[in-house]
């Protein structure tokens, strides 16, 4: 325990109605934890119903949502109704992150590099015009590659679509990427080491990457010091494009060609014993608690700026 630290009534959001509650769930005990382990006082609100209260006392709530309600804004706007300061990114932010199809929009925007793509709103689509297998569909808005469905051939493509859309309404067609999948994560608006991912399996999908021991990961990854800053940069301005705040993740795929390809950013990225941005701060010289202690140091400085305006 630290003693210089200020002890602060903190209350950590897990859970919640997605189909990402298990893995939040691991992403709030191993915070809880951490903040306990700092002294503070911490309680644990899982908010699986619309109705949740904040505990009595509450300074400063930890977000350890993933998924829809935790990650796409509205738990957030909740926290603003309340005038309840928390950690990581605002509402539209969330929600812009959230939605691959809107965070393509803003990239583009920003001249940001992604790949190719067109959003799917049928059910009954046929195989669109000027397009050629290999596509990758993925619900517009769900995280940790739920619903992600890879279409090598046309005749795939009716099986696949219903796959997609049976977790969201919207899907997203994108060119099918081949290259060295990378991870940057964002830490108070600075790029932090760069991690290479390298599944086991052909397919980084949900269960890849929630397991122990089916992923590989490199940080800080093997690229030259000019590649590496590419990449940081590249995840930076997606970042920024979508308007986030705090910390983030940002995946991005290095073509064999050196071409970079933004894949989405993470608002609420993983925080379990095996995610990405632990790790990479881990690297840059932060410990688990010393980040969750950093996150919530960010979110206060909010309240300080807000009370100092007022």
């Amino acid at each position: 325990m630290n003693s210089s630290l200020t002890k602060l009534n903190i209350t950590v959001m897990l859970g919640g109605p997605s189909a990402e509650r298990e893995v939040s769930l691991r992403s709030g005990a191993g915070v809880v934890k951490a903040l306990r382990s700092l002294g503070h006082q911490v309680n644990e609100l899982d908010p699986q119903n619309p109705d949740w209260k904040l505990p009595e006392g509450t300074e400063v709530v930890f977000l350890a949502l993933h998924g829809t309600y935790g990650e796409d804004g509205t738990v957030q706007q909740r926290l603003e109704e309340l005038g309840m300061v928390y950690t990581g990114s605002d509402p539209e932010a969330s929600r812009i992150g959230f939605d691959k199809y809107l965070t393509k929009q803003r990239c583009v925007a920003a001249g940001i590099p992604t790949a190719r793509y067109l959003l799917i709103e049928s059910l009954t689509a046929s195989w669109p015009m000027g397009w050629d297998p290999p596509v990758v569909l993925k619900p517009a808005r769900q995280g940790s590659s739920v619903g992600l469905q890879f279409v090598e051939r046309v005749s795939d493509w009716s099986t696949a679509l219903a796959e997609a859309m049976r977790h969201d309404s919207r899907v997203l067609l994108e060119e099918k990427i081949a290259g060295r999948e990378c991870t940057v994560g964002i830490l108070a608006d600075e790029p932090l080491p760069v991690v290479e991912v390298r599944p086991k399996s052909p397919i980084y999908d949900y269960q890849t990457k929630y397991s122990v021991g089916s992923t590989d990961y490199f940080c800080p990854a093997p690229f030259d010091a000019a590649m590496t800053a590419r990449i940081q940069a590249a995840g930076l301005g997606a970042f920024k494009a979508i308007g986030g705040r705090d910390y983030s993740r940002v995946d991005i795929i290095v073509q064999p060609n050196g071409e970079l390809v933004v894949l989405e950013v993470n608002t609420l990225p993983g925080m379990t014993e095996i995610s990405v941005l632990p790790k990479a701060a881990a690297v840059a010289g932060l410990s688990y608690p010393q980040l969750c202690q950093r996150m919530v140091e960010l979110a206060l400085q909010r309240k300080h700026v807000v009370q100092t305006q007022t």
